[in-house]
């Protein structure tokens, strides 16, 4: 007896990992395969609470995973790419478009052989894997990913066969009334929250429905609490994150809470709901009545809710107050640690806006010399702002690297993704580098102005060099915002080819003047600020080649 217990158990546990080993992998697939167009239609959600309701069920039905998707809101609120009120309309879609599982599982998962369908769907995604020259290579995880589903689905249903006392138990639980109800919200929730998928556990709840061993009452309660247990992912994400991610997360909790609650107060009035839109008992066909509820209970919630979404926001603001924390003058990247359940493409979008930022720092350090220049008269107060600038740079260069190189190993990344992530490394480097060099610049240029012999004409001269680098700059910011063709790629390389002349021409006449008896010590630093300028325009360049 003990052992069969152990046995049932071990494979109840085996056939869950490979359920969620499946729905992980499969959410992978088609993230790694279609990714990025995900990415992109999350980014560009407008105001309209509707659209941002309907992308999320498109999203998540897609991915299959309402986590993933709350994750992605989350990281988009954190990175400042959504707001608040968007990202409440998206999680609304998102618990709407995870009933689309339960709906497979209960159409296909006991009406045949799931095995005879998960090895022929298995055999051809691994097969797809290897064409590597063909696009849909991507997509290969997902096919294997839905055939690892289909057949941790029928173990589970046989793991799952309980013998007639264990099924005593779940009858003693519904028949404790309203107890046994709350009983089953709170197994659901727990259950869910410990393997991270309301999916999985509604598949479950369908399985153990479907032999019997719950009854639909119970299958509900637990159906319902399994929407609780699934914020868990967007809770998780939350932590450390700004404080407009963690109001996300609380809305999310919020609305999933109180949308069961909801649904307990009218728990009898909402099963009958279920029972008049699907003909006949419960009992005849349990799994479509459940996999109804699941949907009916998310799109009634959802519909209750959306007209407030800016008094939810307004909440969530009066309860999550701002830190003083993220007003520190030191740089915290404000993006989520790379995650395997959710797309690469994902953090794509928000480090590409903190790589901008760092180089409008870039820029304000250039502003800062050529005013200098012009004034022909450097304060402390500007050198003292150009090394909080380059300590800033730095600190950022650390921070986008380090997620940078975790963003690399993610299972999701396929070659282009850590590719792109590998350019972005080196991007980021050359904007550390010329802030480097600036820095450098403005300390050398003070010495240089504080020298009484000075020529005003070489002063001049520095603020052309350096004016012409600070253009160069310019210009490639905006091929790293919209995107570089050939042609701008050419222009360029004639930009930086002029820096290089004009470095050659001035340390030529610089020599001249040196053998001509002009200050050998003004002269070294005029020299030596035209090499740091045209090392500046160097990694300048370097952009323009890594984009």
């Amino acid at each position: 007896m003990f052992f069969n217990l152990i046995g049932k158990a071990l494979s109840f546990i085996g056939s869950l990992s490979l359920l969620l080993f499946g729905m992980n992998m499969l959410s992978n697939g088609i993230q790694k395969g279609a990714g990025s167009g995900l990415q992109k239609l999350l980014a560009k959600i407008t105001g309209n609470r509707f659209k941002a309701v309907l992308t999320g069920i498109g999203v998540t039905a897609i991915i299959q995973s309402s986590g993933a998707t709350t994750v992605m809101v989350v990281s988009f609120v954190n990175a400042e790419i959504l707001t608040l009120e968007q990202a409440i309309g998206v999680i609304f879609g998102a618990n709407i478009g995870t009933t689309v599982t339960a709906w497979i599982v209960s159409l296909f998962g006991f009406s045949f052989s799931i095995s005879a369908a998960a090895i022929p769907l298995f055999g051809f995604g691994f097969i797809v894997k290897h064409l590597k020259k063909l696009r849909i290579h991507n997509f290969a995880d997902s096919f294997m990913g839905f055939a690892l589903l289909f057949m941790g689905l029928g173990l589970l249903k046989e793991s799952l066969s309980f013998a007639p006392a264990a099924q005593k138990i779940f009858l003693g639980i519904s028949n404790l009334g309203i107890w046994g109800i709350l009983l089953g919200v709170l197994i659901g929730a727990f259950i869910t929250a410990l393997i991270h998928s309301s999916s999985a556990m509604t598949a479950i709840v369908l399985t153990m429905a479907a032999n019997g061993s719950l009854s639909w009452e119970l299958s509900a309660a637990i159906v319902l609490g399994s929407n609780i247990g699934s914020t868990i992912d967007a809770v998780m994400s939350a932590f450390g994150a700004t404080t407009n991610a963690k109001r996300t997360a609380l809305v999310h909790v919020g609305f999933n809470v109180m949308g069961t609650l909801l649904a307990l107060v009218l728990f009898r009035t909402f099963l009958n709901l279920i029972d008049f839109i699907v003909p006949g008992k419960p009992e005849a066909d349990i799994t479509t009545h459940i996999a109804m509820l699941h949907t009916v209970f998310n799109v009634c919630t959802s519909l209750i809710f959306i007209p407030f979404v800016n008094q939810i926001a307004n909440l969530a603001r009066h309860i999550i107050k701002e830190s003083p924390k993220e007003k520190d003058q030191h740089y915290k990247l404000p993006t989520i640690l790379p995650s395997s359940h959710v797309s690469a493409d994902l953090y794509l979008f928000q480090i590409q806006k903190e790589i901008t930022k760092m180089a409008s720092k870039d820029m304000e350090m250039l502003d800062s010399i050529c005013n200098t220049i012009t004034n022909n008269n450097i304060a402390q107060e500007e050198c003292e702002k150009v090394n909080h600038l380059e300590e800033y740079i730095d600190e950022m260069n650390d921070a986008i690297t380090h997620f940078l190189q975790h963003c690399q190993r993610l299972p999701t990344a396929n070659k282009k993704d850590r590719n792109t992530f590998g350019n972005l490394i080196h991007i980021t480097d050359c904007i550390e580098s010329l802030s480097d060099e600036s820095c450098s610049l403005m300390h050398t240029l003070k010495k240089y102005v504080e020298n009484k012999t000075v020529d005003l004409n070489r002063i001049k001269e520095i603020s052309e060099y350096t004016e012409s680098v600070r253009i160069f700059f310019e210009e490639v910011c905006t091929y790293f915002a919209l995107g570089i063709n050939d042609e701008q790629k050419t222009h360029g390389e004639a930009l930086e080819n002029k820096i290089d002349l004009k470095k050659h021409q001035l340390k030529r006449a610089s020599r001249d003047r040196i053998e001509n008896g002009a200050d050998v010590r003004s002269e070294l630093q005029y020299i030596d600020m035209v090499r740091k300028i045209e090392r500046a325009g160097d990694c300048v360049y370097a952009i323009v080649q890594a984009i």
